[in-house]
């Protein structure tokens, strides 16, 4: 499953002439609070496979990947930036305290993750100030 999905994140990704950008997971299942029912669910899948097929493929195919930082991400307004954990309805509803913004709760992180990205690959492509100085 996680080969379809990275091959269709990178053809996406390639097709409209993007990067990618994803969230750093590492200590993910430390940091998530899950109900007992939902843990096998997280624990069972494969964060780190899925983020290393699609970062093969996208180095195959020329397509840039950012990792970023994931705090808050599901908390903050994707429309106005205000971070508050009661804009965060239940699991799929995700409604601005601040502005009003309602979309689904994922939609929302995701967007917010895509910006971090835009964010952190312009700095990545920045040159060296000190560099250029030299």
């Amino acid at each position: 499953m996680n080969h379809i999905v990275s091959k269709r994140i990178v053809a996406e990704a390639e097709r409209s002439g993007r990067g990618i950008a994803l969230e750093d997971l590492r200590g993910i299942r430390g940091r998530v609070k899950a109900r007992k029912p939902q843990r096998a669910t997280l624990h069972s899948w494969a964060f780190a496979q899925l983020g290393g097929y699609v970062a093969y493929k996208a180095q195959r195919a020329g397509v840039p990947v950012v990792y970023v930082d994931a705090r808050y991400t599901s908390q903050k307004c994707s429309s106005c930036g205000n971070v508050d954990k009661h804009s965060r309805k239940d699991q799929a509803t995700f409604e601005c305290t601040c502005c009003g913004f309602a979309e689904h709760a994922d939609r929302n992180a995701a967007r917010n993750i895509a910006s971090r990205g835009v964010v952190d690959w312009a700095a990545v492509k920045r040159p060296n100030a000190d560099a250029i100085a030299a």
